[in-house]
């Protein structure tokens, strides 16, 4: 099921300067995600892009959820400032 859905996602030098796009689209991963956190709805994104599907959307968060497990984050070193 989850590689279904990534399949909906495409990455191509030539659409958007390679950022991940809805497949078929110009609508980017991190567009729809800005959409979500800016408190549009799902079925908001749905009426205003006639073409998209929840399937999409649902795309676009199982996307980003990859990308944010396949990366490390390290903490950050508290400054002197706040040691003190």
């Amino acid at each position: 099921m989850e590689e279904k859905l990534l399949k909906r996602i495409e990455i191509n030098p030539e659409i958007m300067v390679g950022k991940p796009v809805i497949k078929g689209t110009r609508l980017t991963v991190e567009f729809i995600l800005n959409l979500l956190a800016s408190g549009a709805t799902v079925e908001e994104i749905l009426e205003e892009y006639k073409g998209l599907t929840k399937e999409d959307i649902l795309a676009c968060f199982l996307f980003a959820s990859r990308c944010l497990s396949e990366t490390d984050f390290m903490p950050l070193e508290p400054s002197e400032k706040e040691v003190a």
